[in-house]
């Protein structure tokens, strides 16, 4: 044999060696998706989203990665809270990335439609934000959606305890946005109230794109309402607070998290601040070592940040901080980033000091939300700033 090609053997031998081994799976990195609005109204949340889990990844990074020292990868994907764009990105991340983890974004129809994707595939879902009841309870077996954020079904009891303890409501009614969102949180109200022998004074639904919602306020103003339960994003939430105005109706709001995702103080003008909303967490008053040490990894990484004022909408940060650090946790006891083992990684897990709480074994099979009831706290915008209701 020549020598020349004895030596382009042992050479493409050595070269195949050196990719085969440990050292070089170990710079392999594991791939973390997030499809969200990046763009348009509720940009600031899809950022929100982004900081806390980079953070999060940060972190795990440098005290060594996951699996032997794989590093964390983020890849994210715009879908402008259209459906059909987050299926596209969510088929993309999917199949041409290769992530171990998919994180579903803002909206509920978004995630409602990239969920039956990810248990198709069994690519595990993590949902950080989209609160719709269904991404998670879905009825797939097995189940491959996870969420560390708030639940509609329980957040509207919330809504029904905070209304009654706050404005001593007695008859409430509704104002939804007409899509998948609006329809959960309408299943959801309606429980919480006959759990209570109540029923809504009055139900309407609007258009997402709506300019004006005078017609359907002016209905439950007329059905007797002393409280209006809202839930919409950033845009429709101020297109009923712009009604109200136009109509000189002064009634206590009582949402759903969706104005803190963005521009709402900026759309809906100076009575932003009447809504109150609820959310999993505030970066104001005394935090925990978690939250000290999150803050400062803020502050270092992110110039805008100067303070809890600057961490806005928080929802959004500790949301993801804390479901990146579980499903790291949920990689290492899978001990691969096999979609069914991460899976039954989640499963694993025993006790986590994270950002929003201490959890303890915030998985099961039967249960997919790690955040409840206990968790939320209620705010409203004060000089354009989302600040703990006094209470």
């Amino acid at each position: 044999m020549p020598l020349l090609r004895r030596s382009l053997i042992s050479l493409a031998a050595t070269t195949l060696a050196a990719l085969s081994s440990p050292q070089a799976f170990a710079q392999e990195t594991i791939k973390i998706g997030l499809v969200t609005a990046l763009s348009g109204q509720s940009a600031r949340a899809g950022e929100a989203i982004t900081r806390g889990m980079s953070v999060a990844i940060d972190e795990i990074n440098a005290k060594g990665g996951l699996l032997n020292g794989r590093k964390l990868e983020l890849v994210r994907r715009d879908d402008e809270g259209n459906p059909a764009k987050g299926v596209v990105a969510a088929r993309e991340l999917i199949y041409k990335e290769k992530v171990a983890v998919l994180f579903g974004g803002l909206d509920t129809p978004v995630s409602m439609a990239i969920v039956p994707i990810a248990n198709q595939e069994k690519v595990p879902f993590m949902g950080p934000w989209a609160a719709g009841t269904p991404i998670t309870k879905n009825g797939a077996s097995p189940n491959f959606a996870f969420r560390v954020s708030a639940v509609d079904e329980i957040v509207n009891k919330a809504m029904l305890q905070y209304a009654q303890k706050t404005f001593q409501s007695a008859k409430p009614a509704m104002i939804l946005v007409d899509n998948p969102w609006g329809e959960s949180n309408e299943k959801g109200l309606t429980a919480a109230l006959a759990a209570k022998g109540m029923k809504a004074a009055g139900i309407e639904k609007f258009d997402g794109n709506a300019v004006d919602v005078v017609p359907q306020l002016a209905k439950l103003k007329a059905a007797g309402a002393d409280t209006l339960f809202l839930v919409g994003n950033v845009g429709p939430s101020a297109q009923v607070v712009k009604s109200l105005d136009r109509m000189g109706w002064k009634v206590p709001v009582v949402s759903h998290w969706g104005p803190a995702g963005g521009r709402f103080t900026e759309l809906a003008g100076p009575n932003a601040k009447g809504v109150h909303f609820v959310q999993t967490y505030s970066f104001f008053g005394k935090q925990t070592p978690v939250g000290e040490k999150v803050m400062a990894a803020l502050k270092a990484k992110y110039p805008d940040i100067k303070g809890p004022d600057d961490v806005t909408p928080a929802v959004g940060v500790a949301n993801a901080y804390d479901a990146v650090q579980l499903s790291a946790l949920a990689i290492a006891k899978a001990g691969s980033t096999q979609g069914d083992a991460v899976r039954q990684g989640f499963y694993k897990i025993e006790r986590y000091e994270g950002l929003i709480k201490t959890y303890n074994q915030p998985f099961t099979a039967e249960v997919h939300d790690a955040v409840s009831e206990n968790d939320y706290v209620w705010a409203q915008f004060i000089d354009n700033r989302i600040l703990p209701v006094a209470q």
